[in-house]
């Protein structure tokens, strides 16, 4: 058998890993988009990083994290969780360890600057990702094969290794010293920056040269509103915004009878973490007192309370969001009398404190959720207090100096994920991670080898069965806590046309988007 043929039945096999492609718009004849104009949006859940007047423009600290507006990577990930080729014409293995992989521009593609994209830049890019990317820090080395043609060497295999290069932390930046790369802003999306103010505001123009063709929309001015939503829906009332981004489902409930508003939904975008520091000695190292948590907590009333019942969904205490077709779900339902069982097996008859959980308001509806979250952990002899943090700085809060070697552990806090391929949801459970609590022992040592398993099997239905098993582990396990998630909902005025949402709110793309 050639290197050729390896490599495309390899490919093949590996294709079988995306979903469907995204449904192609189709527009009646009163529908016929117009180019012009202006589209001002505030987002509910902005980039919760800290930018200042030096880096403001740069990808990792831009005010929202839609930059896929303002720059673009070698794949991209559509609505239906599958991926899909962008900047890139070629995404393949080089060989079957799946270690290797190459990736070929398509040639042409202009940056901001009037530069043309090329191996020197996919480069120097993830020289920079690699050591501040978690994603990237798999890339051993790359180097630059041709002047179109990137070669990636992975420290192992990773059958899905294109959703990495996907990621809104994988975008390409022209060549510059790691020092100053993406300072200036400059990508090769279909909107340039040309102005920004720090964790407030960004102003974006058409980039003409685009090589997918020119946006349709002149300007685009995002506002962060995080936190804000009754001031940003006052704004869309008012007229200062066209649209608002990442609105909590009871509010979708109540402006779908809005003559005037349009909702758009993206199913299953995002589900909270409860992170589980397993500090030696204390309750919540003892997996009893984990599974209890997870008997006890309410899915349902949360789903119905926080989210109106009409969306949201139920999680499984692992990344996956429930539009992911490996997700599991949890087996049986709530049982009150075997939490209380299984705390009293751990010594904890009469009930157990667990100290104060802290959350932010990072997403509209996180106080409902929690309080619901509370109210059904007591029945069962649970206690929890609850203590609201504010968003800036929440992350540096929540994970603190978490440095096992010196006995520091993170919080007891909430975080939000978005919805990613299992490869890396899966991931997330890893001992050295703080969303799993530094997870240790057998059950995650059986864990990580399945995951093992599953990064280097090119057969996708194969794969779903490995993170079957893994996801039976974490029922067992309980290494963190996601007991229900959200769906995306973005609203906007009648006369803007063709604004999709999508679960992955950092892959959103407005290049079509228009205005009546």
């Amino acid at each position: 058998m050639s290197f050729i043929t390896r490599r495309t039945a390899l490919k093949g096999m590996l294709a079988t890993s995306a979903l469907p492609l995204a449904p192609t718009l189709v527009l009646g004849q009163s529908e016929t988009p117009k180019s012009g104009g202006k589209l001002a949006y505030a987002q509910l859940s902005a980039n919760r990083r800290s930018a200042d007047a030096t880096n403001s423009r740069h990808p990792y600290f831009v005010v929202d994290s839609n930059v896929r507006l303002q720059w673009n990577c070698l794949t991209w990930v559509n609505p239906q969780l599958g991926w899909e080729l962008e900047a890139a014409k070629r995404v393949e293995p080089t060989d079957k360890s799946l270690a290797v992989w190459e990736a070929e521009l398509k040639e042409g593609i202009l940056f901001h600057n009037g530069k043309e994209m090329t191996s020197e830049d996919v480069v120097a890019s993830f020289d920079y990702h690699r050591q501040n990317a978690p994603f990237a820090r798999q890339i051993k080395r790359i180097e630059a094969v041709s002047k179109y043609v990137a070669r990636f060497y992975l420290d192992s295999g990773n059958s899905e290794f294109p959703y990495v290069l996907a990621e809104y932390n994988s975008v390409i930046m022209p060549a510059a010293p790691l020092a100053t790369i993406g300072m200036d802003g400059i990508g090769s999306g279909p909107f340039r920056i040309v102005e920004s103010d720090p964790n407030r505001s960004l102003f974006m123009e058409k980039f003409e040269k685009y090589f997918a063709g020119p946006a349709y929309l002149d300007r685009i001015e995002i506002y962060n509103r995080e936190g804000q939503q009754e001031a940003a829906l006052n704004g869309l009332r008012s007229g200062q915004f066209d649209a608002v981004l990442s609105i909590d489902a009871r509010a979708a409930l109540d402006l779908s009878k809005d003559p005037d508003l349009q909702i758009e939904a993206a199913k299953g975008g995002y589900s909270f973490v409860l992170q589980l520091p397993k500090v030696p000695g204390t309750p919540m190292d003892d997996k009893r007192v984990r599974q209890a948590m997870a008997f006890a907590v309410d899915r349902d009333a949360i789903v119905r309370v926080a989210y109106g019942g009409k969306f949201g969904w139920k999680g499984n205490d692992s990344h996956l969001v429930v539009t992911d077709p490996s997700f599991v779900p949890r087996p049986g339902g709530r049982d009150v009398a075997r939490a209380k069982a299984l705390l009293a097996e751990a010594g904890f008859a009469s009930g157990v404190d667990l100290g104060t959980l802290y959350w932010s308001p990072q997403l509209p509806e996180a106080g409902r959720y929690f309080q619901v979250l509370q109210q059904s952990l007591a029945e069962a002899g649970i206690k929890v207090k609850l203590e609201e943090r504010p968003n800036d700085g929440y992350i540096q809060f929540r994970t603190g100096d978490a440095d096992l070697s010196k006995g520091n552990y993170h919080k007891f806090a909430m975080t939000a994920v978005g919805s990613r391929n299992p490869g890396i949801s899966l991931f997330r459970m890893r001992n050295a991670y703080v969303e799993s609590g530094y997870w240790r022992g057998p059950g995650h040592d059986r864990y990580m080898a399945l995951y093992g398993q599953a990064m280097v099997e090119p057969v996708a239905a194969t794969r779903k069965a490995i993170y079957a098993q893994m996801q039976d582990i974490l029922f067992d396990e309980v290494p963190a806590l996601l007991p229900a998630g959200g769906d995306n909902f973005l609203v906007h005025r009648k006369n803007v046309k063709a604004m999709p949402y999508h679960p992955q709110v950092w892959s959103i793309r407005f290049e079509k988007t228009w205005k009546a």
